[in-house]
């Protein structure tokens, strides 16, 4: 089993207060690519708030009553299928709908709790990502003969002002603000791990042959969850998740461009689209991205 990494990334203080759920901006999309006969990405983008349902009442229009309340938090989540075969796809799907049960609930308490103890609550997410792998690696068990079902997995859950960052493989979480475009997770793949020994330059990183391999994955022989903290406070920054189909065509620093210009997260998700399948879309794509935006004086 894996053991979890606990980083932080510091960034400039908060400029305002919380957002307001009208002042996200937030979109995701998915597309098999130009080669791929199958999609086997999968992403998921939604807030989570508290919500009192109505079974039986007296009063004539409960319709109008304040059923959801306050948006607890965001969850971005996308997952990559590894290999050719069905199998991927599945491994996705399974992955995403059991650490999003697991998140949701687990995101309930700790708002509850006033923010709680942070500590408990990245124990509380790698346990969310390895309850994924165990249900990877449980339903390809009922499958002999077949192909090891396994999948990438990185989920960004946003409660303000902080979003916390579950790491497995190499589809990839970016910050940008003030101009500048981080790359906040690491490629968890036999390259990189190549690079961090020093065994392998970094600018050969991206041609090596072990580029693809990957070194954990839900479902693999090895999960190694990471789980990182990001501070999100600025209005304006932009967090992006993507699947390697976007980055194997389009640079970090096209991204930052396109970010840098965004009209909205939709209009920028579907230019890096454009540009992906351009250049050939030889993979599937997934692309999420999620702002607040600026706030309007007169409602400070």
């Amino acid at each position: 089993m894996g053991i979890a990494k606990m980083l932080t990334l510091a960034a400039t203080p908060a400029v305002s207060g919380r957002p307001r759920d009208e002042e996200l901006d937030l979109f995701g999309l998915t597309h098999p690519g130009k080669v791929r006969s199958e999609n086997q990405d999968h992403f998921l983008l939604c807030t989570v708030h508290q919500q009192m349902v109505v079974h039986e009442t007296s009063l004539p229009n409960p319709d109008k009553l304040p059923l959801r309340g306050q948006r607890m938090g965001t969850i971005m989540l996308v997952a990559d299928g590894v290999g050719g075969s069905h199998s991927g796809g599945e491994a996705s799907q399974l992955a995403a709908e059991t650490i999003t049960r697991y998140v949701s609930g687990t995101m309930s308490c700790f708002h509850a709790s006033g923010g709680g103890e942070e500590k408990e609550f990245f124990a509380a997410l790698k346990s969310a990502a390895m309850e994924a792998h165990n249900a990877v690696r449980a339903e390809s068990s009922n499958r002999p003969g077949e192909k090891r079902m396994a999948t990438t997995l990185t989920v960004g859950v946003a409660v303000w002002p902080r979003m916390y960052i579950v790491q497995v493989g190499d589809s990839r979480c970016y910050h940008y603000w003030d101009g500048k475009l981080r790359q906040v997770t690491r490629d968890q793949t036999v390259a990189q791990y190549l690079v961090d020994v020093g065994a392998l330059p970094p600018e050969q990183a991206a041609t090596s042959p072990f580029t693809n391999v990957l070194a954990s994955a839900i479902g693999g022989e090895e999960a190694s969850p990471e789980v990182l903290r990001l501070d999100i406070a600025q209005r304006g920054c932009v967090v992006l998740l993507c699947t390697d189909g976007l980055t194997k065509h389009v640079s970090d620093d096209e991204i930052a461009e396109h970010l840098r210009t965004m009209q909205s997260s939709e209009s920028v998700s579907r230019a890096l689209l454009d540009l992906a399948l351009d250049r050939g879309g030889t993979d599937n794509i997934t692309i999420l991205i999620g702002r607040a935006n600026r706030a309007d004086p007169a409602n400070l």
